[in-house]
């Protein structure tokens, strides 16, 4: 396939995907389900797209689990997202070297 047409068919999808809410949902959304349906829809797609990838950017699935459960754990107390990070790499960097 061109990559120009390639390219092209992924602008267009991502505009209809951004569009379409716009062109049905012209008024206000009432229904509660529904606004907290949609209010929490970016995170679930972004944590479904994001999770699974977790455990296989790393050479081990062992030290990238681990890293995982420290990173949750942080974030459920509510630590800064940078240190939450930080500390990931550096659990995933020390598992690798030592193991």
């Amino acid at each position: 396939m061109n990559a120009y047409l390639m390219i092209l068919l992924m602008s267009l999808i991502t505009y209809l995907i951004r569009m379409v809410p716009f062109a049905f949902f012209q008024r206000k959304i009432k229904s509660r389900f529904l606004y907290s349906l949609f209010s929490y829809m970016p995170y679930a797609v972004l944590s479904s797209m994001v999770f699974p990838s977790v455990f296989f950017a790393t050479g081990d699935v062992v030290s990238a689990s681990i890293a995982a459960v420290i990173c949750i754990t942080l974030a459920f107390f509510n630590v800064p997202m940078m240190i939450v990070s930080v500390v990931g790499s550096l659990v995933v960097l020390l598992m690798e070297a030592c193991f």
